[in-house]
């Protein structure tokens, strides 16, 4: 059982009130970590925190801040196997999927390191003569971050990195299912020697979520917001940002269809679908949702993928390695378990895999998919994945459209201008020729559309969003009146 703590201007704390929650492990459940239950008074003492921190951050060189960006990266790397333990024990993941959460936790901060010196701006002509018009970008002020669980280091770190390599200060806000995890991505902080209060913790018990976030989004110190999670907690945050008039990023569900078209190479084809449905037991927003194949290859297409199916380790990922591990809790087993019930009543065909009586669901693959089908359009968020047949690129573009959802997506096919057409006309923020649906590098613009949100992290792109852009001007001449 690990124990932790909120971090409140530098300083460890317990909740005001001394109140806590757990988190249980979703095998066996016992009691992974023991969390502060902030209070409001909690969550609004972090927002000072970080607002008091802000002009001595804001003021520093981009050097200084890169440098503490580096060594936070460093000691990120230094606890890996902290990291395995804790999602191992939080939310069921497998030691491959932690590692590589630290990895990209690690390169995040690494680039948001390098971007401390590409806050830039530009001089724009003006018809005043003598005037030098400028756009200038600054911090924007105190960023609340909320990151989820299921890439729980990846998607932490990304909250504050670009952030702070942009001059703003931060409050986290941990997820509820993962905060012993959230906590190491904050202890890397403390051990890379920040200023008091330029990164705050805070963790919270459920049912207090909404009076605490709307609390801190409330304040005026906050200027920036950034969520990942779901597409309905989303809409939540952004009717608050809304009424206070907060800016805010939001990355949200996504249901990712990969296209496979007639000219594909099968064997990479294969490889890819199956990282990308059940890397993580298929808990990623860009995870595979839909494997949307042309019907000529599909026989073929659909016997690989389920050799390769059928081949993937599943086990309890304290125990040793698996590749798919536990799903975070039952409701994702009962979700998953109404759907492959929902399919086959409907005449999909079941090729490997099938239904769970605990948090080990295997990989399972539903062919025959139709759009009357539940799996069609809901997010499954776990390991069971539907095929939709089509009759060429037209259907294919059409079926990969026929959802709520636009995140990521992929296409495979060897005529590379012909995948690349597919590609422009796919409704998704993210799009990938002959690559998984699943890839994050964090450089990269990353973002969805339509009920997969809006905004984005990542490079240039997370400049944009965590600093206000201002015209400033300078008259270097008399300027004329005309009274």
């Amino acid at each position: 059982m690990t124990a932790i703590s909120l971090l409140i201007n530098g300083q460890k704390k317990q909740a005001s009130n001394g109140a806590t929650f757990e988190r249980k492990n979703p095998l066996d459940g016992s009691v992974a970590t023991t969390a502060p239950a902030a209070t409001v008074d909690d969550a609004i003492a972090a927002v000072e925190a970080a607002s008091k921190a802000f002009p001595i951050w804001s003021a520093m060189g981009p050097n200084e801040r890169r440098a503490l960006l580096i060594k936070a990266s460093q000691a990120l790397q230094a606890k890996a196997d902290a990291f395995i333990a804790a999602m191992a024990g939080e939310t069921g993941s497998s030691a491959m999927w932690a590692g590589f959460n630290v990895q990209l936790g690690a390169s995040t901060l690494l680039e948001a390191a390098a971007l401390t010196t590409q806050v830039s701006g530009e001089v724009i002509p003006s018809d005043v003569p003598g005037n030098l018009a400028m756009g200038m970008r600054q911090p924007a002020g105190v960023v609340l971050g909320m990151a989820p669980w299921n890439a729980p280091i990846i998607l932490g770190v990304r909250a504050i990195a670009t952030p702070l390599a942009c001059g703003n200060t931060v409050v986290l806000k941990g997820s509820e299912i993962c905060p012993a995890t959230h906590g190491l991505i904050i202890e890397a902080f403390q051990d890379a020697g920040l200023p008091e209060g330029v990164v705050n913790f805070i963790t919270n018990a459920p049912a207090d979520a909404g009076s605490l976030v709307e609390a801190m989004i409330a304040h005026p110190a906050v200027r920036r917001v950034n969520f990942t999670g779901s597409t309905r907690v989303g809409r939540i945050i952004a009717s608050a940002c809304a009424k206070y008039l907060k800016p805010v990023v939001l990355e949200l569900g996504g249901k990712a269809p990969l296209v496979i078209l007639d000219d594909a190479d099968l064997d990479q084809a294969v490889d890819a679908a199956a990282f990308g449905a059940f890397a993580n037991s298929g808990q990623i927003c860009m995870s595979t949702e839909r494997i949307i194949v042309d019907e000529k290859i599909a026989d073929e297409f659909v016997a690989r993928l389920t050799a390769k199916a059928k081949s993937l380790p599943l086990g309890d990922p304290r125990k040793g390695p698996a590749v798919l591990g536990s799903v975070v809790d039952m409701s994702t087993v009962h979700r998953c378990n109404d759907l492959i019930d929902d399919a086959l009543a409907q005449g999909a065909k079941l090729l490997c895999g099938n239904k769970a009586e605990n948090t080990l669901i295997p990989a399972t693959l539903l062919d025959h998919v139709t759009p009357s089908m539940k799996i069609y359009s809901e997010e499954s968020f776990g390991p069971v994945k539907g095929i939709v047949r089509v009759k060429g690129v037209e259907e294919a573009i059409a079926v990969a459209n026929d959802n709520a959802y636009g995140l990521a997506s992929a296409v495979f096919g060897k005529d590379i201008a012909r995948a690349m057409q597919v590609a422009k006309r796919i409704e998704s923020g993210i799009c990938h020729i002959n690559g998984p649906t699943v890839h994050d590098e964090a450089q990269m613009p990353f973002g969805g559309v339509k009920d997969s949100g809006f905004g984005r992290f990542g490079g240039k792109a997370g400049i944009e969003a965590f600093t206000e852009l201002r015209w400033m001007s300078i008259q270097t001449t008399p300027r004329h009146y005309p009274f």
